[in-house]
């Protein structure tokens, strides 16, 4: 532990709360111990349909959770850059449908009820969020909070990571399952308590299929449930996202990819065995979280030890070791926590182009509470889309391909697009179509054009 003194002092001199200090402690002596935050198979068992609640079945605690709004906040993870998607500033500002951003959105599903909002920043997002906000003017400003970070770890040494041409390089968000600490550590905890706010939904910013459920919240509040994650059905795209499962001692628990050993990894992968992801769309009681956090002092969620590269974009850089948590682990720790299966239309996230696409498009409509459903005229099951990422890979890219709009999709069931092409305004693209240009020119799509069988260039 000859390190520890330096890292508390780093994270001192950048006034980080005692609190995200003293957790950072406690995971680092176990990264000194040699511990690995690796959770294995003899350690776990999975969990049958019988074992989660059914979403369907929910139905009528809608007027308790009605009842229930006034004393209910939605949290919103609003950290992200989106720089999968060549964005550099907060992804949350991004357009996303109907020229509105997700922050917009996420304001409108707020304003209309009594549900309070408090959206959890980045050092990277905050600024960018203020300004925004400043802009929008919403009737209700939302409660504002940051999320804290972490140094990296030097892989050969384990002391703090050192990098003078860019030290921003030298932290790491530690995972979302920071936000109870910062959370606490802003003041808004307690705030919200006293305010008489005793119901948490916490989501993604950039899942506009989540949202307050009034089933949801009405079951939550009225059998006095303390924590409550929503799952879905695996499938073969969610095989290396987290899942749930049950320990060896009966309680449920969230196994995390980078926390399955790598000579288990086919078993973790295997959806016939883990049937259910977490969609991280969370239900929380606020003074659950208080006590917990109260009561040991740190944050006491499993630590997840990621190995990285100090710069992530240069190989050659130095391996670092990043301490991370998952907001969902907490499910394992609190007494009376339950799992329900939802349907997949609350897990939407927009990670990729792929899926900006199609969530611009008329395959997506919002609902009365302006929670994005796909469109009740749409005859096929949700679009796959399969861009070719040289040309379509990064925001930029796709708008400059797609100057006048999205084609209707609403009839498409698949769309692969290989090659440099230009679509003008008002085309339909109708049932799985593939359009490929192999020439290294920019071939262009004429306007109001119908494409209903494959096209090559």
């Amino acid at each position: 532990m000859k390190h520890l003194s330096s890292f508390i002092a780093k994270m001192k001199a950048q006034v980080i709360p005692q609190l995200a200090i003293d957790t950072f402690a406690d995971y680092y002596g176990k990264v000194v111990n040699g511990e690995t935050g690796l959770l294995y198979n003899k350690d776990i068992q999975p969990v049958s349909q019988d074992e989660v609640v059914d979403f369907n079945l929910l139905g009528e605690y809608a007027p308790a959770g009605k009842k229930a709004l006034s004393r209910t906040v939605m949290i919103v993870l609003n950290g992200g850059l989106g720089t999968s998607m060549g964005l550099t500033g907060a992804k949350s500002l991004l357009q996303v449908k109907n020229g509105q951003s997700f922050l917009e959105i996420i304001l409108e599903q707020t304003r209309s009820s009594e549900v309070k909002l408090a959206l959890m920043n980045s050092f990277s997002t905050h600024d960018d969020t203020l300004a925004a906000l400043a802009d929008i003017r919403p009737a209700h400003k939302p409660f504002t909070f940051i999320q804290h970070k972490f140094p990296k770890i030097l892989k050969s040494t384990l002391a703090p990571a050192i990098w003078p041409s860019n030290p921003g390089l030298e932290w790491n968000p530690p995972g979302h399952g920071n936000i109870y600490t910062a959370l606490y550590t802003s003041g808004i905890l307690q705030d919200l308590i006293t305010r008489g706010i005793r119901y948490a939904f916490i989501c993604n910013s950039d899942n506009l299929g989540a949202g307050i459920n009034e089933a949801l919240l009405g079951y939550f509040a009225e059998n006095q449930i303390n924590f409550m994650m929503e799952v879905a059905q695996r499938t073969p795209s969610d095989a290396k996202g987290g899942h749930l499962a049950r320990h060896v001692n009966d309680r449920l628990i969230l196994r995390e990819g980078a926390q399955c050993p790598e000579d288990e990894k086919s078993a973790f992968q295997d959806i016939s065995q883990f049937r259910f992801f977490n969609t991280n769309n969370i239900w929380v009681r606020l003074t659950t979280v208080n006590k917990l956090l109260e009561r040991h002092k740190i944050s006491p969620l499993p630590m997840i030890l990621n190995a990285k590269t100090l710069d992530p974009r240069d190989e050659n850089s130095p391996a670092v070791y990043q301490i991370e948590s998952a907001m969902g682990a907490a499910i394992h720790l609190i007494d009376n926590a339950v799992a329900v299966r939802v349907p997949r239309s609350r897990f939407m996230p927009v990670k990729t182009c792929n899926e900006l696409l199609a969530i611009r498009s008329d395959c997506f409509v919002f609902s009365k509470d302006n929670r994005l459903i796909q469109n009740p005229k749409r005859k096929y099951d949700a679009i796959s889309i399969n861009l070719d990422p040289v040309y379509y890979g990064k925001f930029d890219l796709l708008e400059n391909h797609f100057p006048h709009g999205v084609p209707s999709l609403l009839d498409c069931k698949n769309l692969t697009i290989k090659g440099d092409v230009l679509f003008e305004k008002n085309i339909t693209i109708q049932g799985s179509v593939t359009i490929q240009n192999s020439s290294t020119k920019q071939v262009v799509v004429s306007a109001d054009t119908v494409i209903d069988r494959d096209l090559t260039f």
